[in-house]
């Protein structure tokens, strides 16, 4: 069987087309499938129009947050709940087109573990489409694994893979395509042409893109903490050299740079570079500060997200169910 996971926020325009295109794009598929729909504390008809659908068709499965976690936190509740031998992962506001999902499929018959979308000929403004370059191409060069550029989480991945999220990746700061990626197994990358939102406005504002990139950032990464040393290293020769070289004036009254000892200018120099070094160590600290906060919640264990319940049109599982469910067995830890 084939699970498709979507996390849902707000998207009552866009799930009647994004239900009837599933729909389309599943009949050409050759295996069974359901979808999962996450909802992630929408407070708009989507929940509504969500369960109207599973009361119709006992392929669609629907798994209600206690509240808004997240975008990578709906993903991770929905690999929590899939069933299938392959599960898939899109947005579910249409910019993942879910016809493109046959090609990724016919990959995974081929033997492929993890078969990932990369975004070409994004229609976004060209500012924000700038923003995602720039950042694709800064973490897979500063990543201390092969991040694929402009890869998202739209993509599909085997049991296999989706059992090593759920099981050997305790984190509660998630960055999914950093996690597949780190996951290993085998991996293909396949083009295509992310699209512009169907309908409705998007939940991802840039502060939550901007926490994301930091997230993905310090999470593969420990180049933000090895350049505090470098930028010390550099800061701190060339002034032990000029702090040797005045010493030296002052000593034998040499002329420096035309100046006597007791004319020597530099209060301004001195001041910029008194601000200079406290702002860089400000900086500094603001890094170390974001891997401590990091460690700091990851030691407090809470919980990643909250089910309410699962809703199908059979039964609805309540919240003690679900986690009942969820919690790996001895044969699950082991896998």
């Amino acid at each position: 069987m084939i699970s498709v996971v979507i996390p849902v926020h707000n998207e009552q325009e866009v799930f009647p087309l994004l239900l009837q295109r599933l729909r389309a794009a599943a009949a050409g598929w050759e295996d069974d499938y359901e979808l999962v729909f996450v909802d992630d504390g929408s407070t708009d008809r989507s929940l509504a129009l969500m369960m109207d659908a599973a009361r119709e068709d006992e392929r669609v499965r629907i798994v209600k947050l206690s509240r808004n976690f997240g975008h990578q936190a709906a993903i991770s509740a929905g690999l929590e709940q899939a069933r299938g031998k392959v599960v898939a992962v899109m947005d579910g506001d249409l910019q993942d087109p879910p016809e493109e999902l046959a090609r990724f499929l016919a990959k995974w018959h081929e033997g492929y573990e993890v078969v990932y979308g990369v975004r070409t000929g994004r229609k976004e403004g060209m500012l924000l489409r700038g923003a995602y370059a720039i950042f694709y191409r800064a973490l897979h060069l500063v990543s201390d694994i092969d991040i694929p550029v402009d890869s998202g989480d739209f993509g599909v991945m085997d049991r296999k893979v989706v059992d090593a999220l759920r099981f050997q990746f305790p984190e509660q700061i998630r960055f999914v395509r950093g996690l597949r990626a780190y996951a290993g197994f085998r991996q293909i990358g396949l083009p295509y042409e992310r699209q512009l939102r169907a309908g409705g406005t998007p939940s991802y504002n840039l502060s939550r893109l901007f926490k994301l990139a930091v997230d993905g950032f310090l999470g593969f990464s420990m180049v933000p903490l090895r350049l505090a040393s470098i930028l010390g290293f550099f800061i701190a020769i060339p002034t032990f050299v000029l702090g040797a070289y005045l010493l030296v004036n002052r000593a034998t009254g040499l002329i420096l740079f035309g100046y006597p000892k007791t004319t020597m200018p530099g209060v301004a120099t001195l001041g910029v570079g008194l601000f200079f070094l406290s702002g860089l160590i400000l900086i500094i600290l603001g890094i170390m500060g974001e891997y401590l906060g990091r460690i700091y919640l990851e030691v407090k264990r809470r919980p990643l997200y909250i089910v309410d319940y699962v809703f199908t049109a059979t039964t609805t599982r309540t919240i003690s169910e679900s986690a009942a469910m969820a919690a790996p067995t001895t044969s699950d830890v082991g896998r």
